[in-house]
């Protein structure tokens, strides 16, 4: 029996969504598909576009595994667009002048870039940010550049204003509206996005109309707004909102919205019922759905129909929660409070930059929207209770208050959740799909992703997920496992406790008498992690080789070119003029990009792996020793200048932070470690956002412990005050000591003391009060940490068999011919990939 003909036009995340659903519900057994993309390749992750910027390939980009779409028997014509569809005959004709037929047809033709029809935005150099042929000529046009400008101050806008700074441009974004993100934003939250952003060396210009594009006279292009200001630029980037790409549905008739869009009804179905259209070409309820989860669910919807099936798609939500240019941004529901009798409760905190919002019905009960810019952590709470209707606590501001010392958060435990809660919005799995699941016969996360592929999608709900599992079986009487995973039926903990008690120093002898097979990429680091911080042996000493992640093996941090950091330690910042003249001759001579990082070191960046230990070895001879950068491991100590200069200090800060740092520059810990002694409480060294912090008062030192940056920050916690330095000394030994014997694999200290049972008043009776009896136990083994320190550098340099790790080619002296640099701003950096493609060692950018 011959099968009907499919015809799929538009091969992008939602065209591919639809193939991937009509594969898994055996639709594949009854049509003959034909996949018709205009582009050159197939499906590719557009939704992390930007990443192609900084080194991610388009194959690395690529939804589509090899050979997947030739397993399922497709056929997939690329750069090849249907110019013309014939309701009439059943088929669409190509722009090769091929003529196919179809029994049903699949309109995903997705979006185009909206540009403003100003005079001059057809010039050289005026792009869009859509494909990855976009963005090559993005980075084509940048080269010679200086300034690259935005036109759009959207999710788009800003996604496309970090593209142009990762490529080195002075960036602009240039927005009609009067703030960042009008539709998603209210004025304080986007003042708040504006603040931020420009903090990052981004300039935001609102409330701008460009009247005209023409010549610069210092730059490619000058664009001439209604109020008289006038911007130069060599690059001009429009991202100004999206358009559906409905050409083919208007020249064959098909019914269309007021401003474009294909009409289609609950089943995806257009005006014509053997076409359906699906993601943003199409209009449901004169609406176009711009995010790929309500796409994903009209693919979803689409193949259901028709498969016989009875799914309707009856509109989605449009919460969404980003990062854009690193700045935590969401937006959920009726955000501005358009509802009848809404109230809303706002918290602002200019000192840490973060406003949240959220928007209340009359009655107090039901929240109906929500805005948080600078920590979305609380987006997953208030979405569940927006889409589920489940009643607010007595004191709903409580959701976005910050968490008073000793108190707890008012979050929402996934108990509360309804079956119909929904997880994951990209594959439309809701609570009761997991629950199923489960009842299935799933028995863990790993068997649930599978069976409902939630979290395999964009995986911004994979904590979520993981919560339900969990919580699901330990209902059903299951116990959770903590084991860290397959080989050893142990937490990290528990492994600690094991290594220390048998004196256990190799990988193999604990897997032989505690566990199973021969490892992984799991427990492998972890263990080496372990046992470098019980017993300090070098971390390439024969039993330990291939336990560590890629950095420890060659004792500095790989970058995306494949070459590598080097950090010289400077205890504290403190460095004499001879020593930076070492590094700066280093640098010049083995061609090294430097940088000055925020912990008080130079960093220097472009060394080829062969070149290590004569990079180490003249730094070891200067007096400097390794930094430990590329180690979980303490990184540096940051200070001020204390009461030596500064006018306000009161303490010697420098030589408390060189004293500290020397302690405990061996000791190697779940995750990295960063300290910071300020010499006064004007807290110039930020000691309270650091693991430990020492703040000078006029009586001794106060002692903040378990604070963090990075992507979630945490102020640290006040541990004790006006200590003495040997008091000071000895709690820090007990802290660090306790955190490496309890800590979960990776964890940070924020974390760790956010999930102790008793909190910081338990961790002041471990270590202040010694309720637990270890504190002597404790310090001797941080004695032992610190008597044993050996700098890794310079014990490979005096090992031939450790050094035979350093050259690219095991049979060839010959260096890396894959490493192209670039000269910009007088250093080399790493070759983009349109770079790459002159296949020439070294050009200038700029």
């Amino acid at each position: 029996m011959s099968k009907a003909k499919l015809i799929v036009v538009g091969n992008g995340m939602v065209g591919h969504q639809y193939l991937q659903t009509l594969a898994d519900q055996g639709g594949l057994d009854h049509y003959e598909v034909t996949v018709i993309s205009g582009e050159p390749r197939v499906a590719y992750d557009r939704v992390h576009l930007s990443e192609f910027f900084t080194g991610r390939s388009a194959a690395e980009l690529s939804m589509v595994a090899p050979d997947q779409y030739e397993n399922w028997g497709l056929n997939v014509v690329l750069a090849d667009p249907v110019t013309a569809i014939d309701r009439g005959s059943k088929s669409v004709a190509l722009r090769s002048g091929a003529e196919l037929r179809y029994d049903a047809l699949v309109l995903a033709t997705g979006s185009y870039p909206f540009v403003p029809p100003v005079p001059g935005h057809d010039r050289e150099h005026c792009l869009v940010y859509r494909t990855i042929e976009d963005l090559e000529a993005i980075m084509a046009s940048a080269q010679g550049a200086k300034t690259g400008v935005v036109v759009g101050g959207g999710l788009l806008g800003l996604e496309a204003a970090k593209a142009l700074r990762d490529l080195g441009l002075e960036t602009h974004v240039v927005e009609f509206a009067p703030r960042l993100m009008a539709v998603q934003l209210d004025d304080a939250g986007g003042a708040l996005l504006r603040s931020k952003i420009e903090s990052l060396g981004v300039r935001v210009h609102t409330c701008k109309n460009t009247q005209v594009i023409e010549d610069g006279e210092q730059a490619r292009h000058r664009m001439v707004f209604a109020d008289g200001e006038v911007l130069e630029t060599d690059l001009i980037l429009f991202s100004a909102g999206i358009r559906p790409q409905d050409a083919l549905a208007r020249q064959s008739s098909l019914e269309l919205g007021e401003r474009g869009g294909i009409a289609i009804n609950n089943q995806c179905q257009t005006s014509d019922p053997a076409i359906y259209a699906i993601g943003e070409c199409a209009l449901w309820n004169r609406q176009i759905f711009g995010l790929v989860a309500p796409g994903y669910q009209m693919a979803k919807v689409a193949v259901s129909h028709l498969l016989g099936g009875e799914d309707s798609f009856t509109g989605a939500d449009m919460s969404t929660k980003l990062k854009l240019l690193g700045v935590d941004v969401a937006s959920i529901g009726d955000a501005h409070g358009r509802s009848a009798g809404s109230r809303s409760y706002v918290y602002l905190n200019e000192r840490t930059e973060v406003y949240k919002k959220i928007v209340v019905d009359a009655e107090g009960k039901h929240l109906l929207g929500a805005i948080l810019v600078g920590d979305a952590e609380d987006y997953g709470t208030l979405l569940q209770y927006a889409l589920n209707g489940i009643e607010l606590p007595k004191n709903p501001e409580g959701l976005i208050l910050p968490v008073s010392e000793g108190g707890k958060p008012a979050g929402l435990g996934v108990a509360a959740l309804p079956a119909t809660a929904a997880i994951c919005s990209c594959h439309g799995v809701c609570k009761g799909d997991i629950v199923a699941a489960l009842d299935a016969g799933c028995v863990d996360v790993g068997g649930v992703k599978a069976a409902t592929k939630a979290a395999t999608g964009c995986g911004g709900c994979s904590a979520l997920l993981t919560q339900v599992v969990n919580h699901e079986l330990a209902s059903r009487g299951v116990e959770v496992s903590k084991d860290i995973c397959e080989h050893f039926p142990y937490s990290r903990q528990e492994l600690f406790t094991l290594v220390r008690y048998d004196q256990i120093k190799t990988f193999n002898e604990l897997i032989s008498k505690h566990g199973k097979g021969h490892g992984c990429d799991i427990c492998k680091p972890a263990v080496a992690s372990i046992l470098a911080s019980c017993w300090n042996e070098h971390v390439l000493k024969k039993p330990h080789r291939g336990l560590q992640d890629t950095n420890d093996r060659f004792l500095a941090n790989m970058q995306k070119n494949g070459t590598y950091s080097v950090v010289p330690r400077i205890p504290g910042g403190e460095i004499t003029p001879e020593k930076l003249i070492v590094i700066g001759q280093v640098a010049k001579k083995y061609e090294l990009y430097t940088k000055i990082t925020g912990g008080q070191r130079i960093d220097l960046f472009g060394a080829r792996l062969e070149d290590l230990p004569a990079i180490w070895g003249e730094l070891i001879d200067a007096g400097f020793e390794t930094g430990q950068a590329y180690g979980k491991s303490v990184r540096t100590v940051k200070s001020c200048v204390g009461s030596t200069w500064c006018r306000y200090g009161v303490q010697d800060s420098v030589k408390l932070a060189l004293d500290i740092e020397n302690r405990y520059k061996g000791l190697r810990s779940p995750h990295k470690l960063k300290f910071a002694v300020s010499g006064c409480t004007r807290e110039c060294a930020e000691a309270q956002s650091k693991d430990i912090g020492v703040i000078a008062t006029e009586h001794g030192w106060n002692l903040y412990v378990c604070g963090n940056g990075g992507m979630k920050p945490r102020h640290a916690d006040l541990f004790a005050t006006d200590l003495d330095t040997e008091t000071l000394i000895r709690y820090i030994d007990r802290i660090l000591m306790f955190y490496v014997k309890t800590a979960d694999r990776l964890q940070r200290t924020s974390v760790w003391l956010d999930n102790m049972e008793g909190g910081l008043e338990y961790l002041q009776q471990v270590i202040i009060e010694d309720s637990l009896g270890l504190g002597a136990e404790l310090e001797s083994h941080m004695a032992s940490v610190v008597d044993t320190f050996e700098c890794e550098w310079k014990a490979t340099l005096n090992d031939p068999e450790k050094l035979k790790r350093f050259r690219p080619f095991i049979n060839s002296a010959e260096k890396d011919s894959g490493i192209v640099m670039v000269e910009e701003r007088g250093q080399l950096r790493p070759a983009t990939q349109a770079e790459k493609g002159d296949l020439i060692p070294l050009a200038k950018v700029g």
